[in-house]
């Protein structure tokens, strides 16, 4: 029974009540206190007059006080009720009618159809909407419905294993299928997409390995594991943290590659500007942006300070790159390979087989007693931590899954520790600067890796890499065609750095304002989602089907 139903049951139940106590009271009253006899009918008809303000027959005027108190309070009573109708009925009622009803249907093809809603939302249609794709989620919920519509967001009601929501929706005219519900509903969502477009391409998200083959067995074409790479991303930013190996980069051909480097505390750079640092005279490599207090900056200014706070995004050979990190390592550290990991889960675990893989020992705290944990208890308490021993360790890892505990346990950690490297996941974009004031030195939100794997899976997006805090992109650049680099000004228009040039097979990079675009040309660009997407709707670049 909903509760308006129940609502008024209990309403009518109260009427009823107070009508026949007024009924008894005023025939027994008339006869004690007035000295005329009444019916119960003829009782009730006052009460009914009273209530509804229509009059008292031939019994008014009353004599006793007893009476006359009796009627007052039968009046006051009536408009009580009244008033009380108006907003447990008429109100609702009134808004219920003026209420926006919640859509079931989409008009439109070659769009994303998104089932589900979760943390990650937000950047997987923000990478839709930077390519100007057309998209349409879908939820069950009224209230989840009414909070999406008034963020604008394109949003209906459905039942995602119903035909007719498929069908409504415009399941077999999608360019894709996004499925972002948990691992069982995905498959059975799966399913019921192959009975309405057995052709349109379904990508699912899953939370845990063991499902993979059974989603495959559903007909997902493609399963992205962002959690797996968040894990490995996070590890791979220890390797350049508390060892002398540099780590995986990002390799964009000629020989150049592309690499974050975080500073640590008392390294060669910490407190000069760039144009002070000398990375550019000293090492060959080229500094292409940088992230200072959790913003990122596309060819940060010489005046630029550096801190701890700041991360590096450096391309060139192995060699210079190497040279580069040598001056963000502070001296002796490079001795210190214990790491500390908090959390166990599949983030967690992946941090952890990414070290051991490369002989970094690590000890793992998690609330529960698990077969790879090795201190039970909470990351954010200081006793814990010291157990686990973070005041000796080189780094210290957090991937917990809540971000408010998140920060606090960085708050803790920086406390104990003033000089180690706090490498922190987050799951939503908003919590990456939250993370940065509290101590961390590096970020990586799983939202933001989750929707650069949507990109390249759905879109027409040659993403270079997932796990970076900024977009690398592969792309062509048709309205730049025939300019040279410092005609079309890209970096002052888009905010983006075009790192390399790819030519007939070739990648040029070094290149100067007098370089010249040519039709067929990729470029390679570095910048924040929002610089990549302004640089697509400049470069004439459109989205289009697979």
């Amino acid at each position: 029974m909903d509760r308006t139903r129940r609502r008024g049951y209990a309403y009518v139940a109260l009427i009823v009540g107070v009508v026949v106590f007024y009924t008894v009271s005023y025939k027994f009253g008339m006869a004690a206190f007035e000295g005329e006899s009444r019916t119960f009918l003829q009782a009730f008809q006052v009460v009914v007059e009273t209530f509804t303000t229509t009059g008292y027959g031939e019994d008014a005027p009353w004599r006793s006080p007893q009476m006359l108190t009796l009627v007052v309070l039968m009046q006051l009573t009536g408009v009580f009720l009244i008033f009380l109708t108006l907003p447990l009925f008429v109100v609702p009622w009134i808004e219920r009618r003026l209420e926006v009803q919640p859509g079931s249907t989409y008009d439109g093809d070659d769009h994303v159809v998104i089932f589900g809603f979760s943390k990650r939302g937000d950047a997987l249609i923000d990478e839709l909407e930077a390519q100007e794709v057309s998209y349409v989620v879908v939820v069950e919920d009224r209230e989840q419905w009414r909070r999406l519509r008034e963020s604008d967001y394109s949003v209906v009601v459905g039942d995602p294993e119903s035909r007719k929501t498929l069908t409504d929706v415009g399941v077999p005219e999608a360019r894709a299928v996004v499925l972002d519900y948990g691992d069982e509903a995905n498959a059975t969502i799966a399913l019921s997409v192959r009975e309405v477009a057995a052709e349109v391409r379904t990508v699912a998200f899953v939370e845990e390995t063991e499902v993979v083959p059974y989603l495959d067995l559903a007909g997902v074409d493609e399963i992205l594991m962002p959690r797996d790479l968040l894990g490995r991303g996070l590890a791979d930013k220890v390797t350049s943290v508390i060892t002398t190996q540099l780590g995986e980069t990002i390799d964009i051909g000629a020989g150049v590659e592309i690499i974050e480097l975080p500073l640590q505390v008392g390294c060669q750079l910490e407190g000069v500007t760039l144009g002070e640092s000398g990375v550019r005279e000293q090492t060959g490599a080229n500094v292409i942006g940088a992230w200072i207090d959790g913003s990122f900056v596309a060819t940060p200014h010489p005046d630029a300070e550096l801190d701890r706070n700041t991360v590096l995004l450096v391309s060139g050979t192995e060699a210079e790159l190497e040279a580069v990190m040598e001056m963000t390592m502070a001296p002796g550290r490079s001795m210190t390979r214990e790491v500390v990991i908090a959390g166990s889960g599949q983030v967690g675990k992946a941090v952890q087989e990414s070290l051991q893989a490369s002989h970094i020992s690590c000890t793992v705290i998690d609330r529960e007693d698990r077969a790879n944990v090795d201190v039970v208890g909470d990351a954010a308490d200081e006793s814990v931590l010291k157990t686990a021993g973070i005041e000796d360790a080189g780094a210290f890892i957090i991937s917990i899954s809540d971000d408010n505990h998140a920060v606090f346990a960085t708050l803790v950690a920086r406390e104990a520790n003033p000089e180690i490297e706090i490498i922190a996941r987050a799951n939503e974009t908003e919590s990456v600067s939250k993370l940065y004031a509290a101590g961390a030195d590096y970020v990586l939100a799983l939202s933001r890796v989750s929707g650069r794997m949507l990109a390249e899976s759905i879109l027409d997006e040659d993403v270079i890499s997932y796990d970076t805090q900024i977009d690398i992109v592969r792309t062509e650049a048709p309205a730049f065609a025939g300019q040279t680099l410092k005609e079309a000004d890209i970096r002052a228009r888009t905010g983006c750095t075009v790192i390399a040039v790819e030519r007939d097979g070739e990648v040029h990079t070094g290149l100067g304002p007098e370089f010249t675009v040519e039709p067929a040309d990729l470029l390679v660009v570095a910048g924040a989602d929002e610089n990549i997407a302004r640089f697509h709707d400049l470069a004439g670049v459109r989205a289009t089907g697979d």
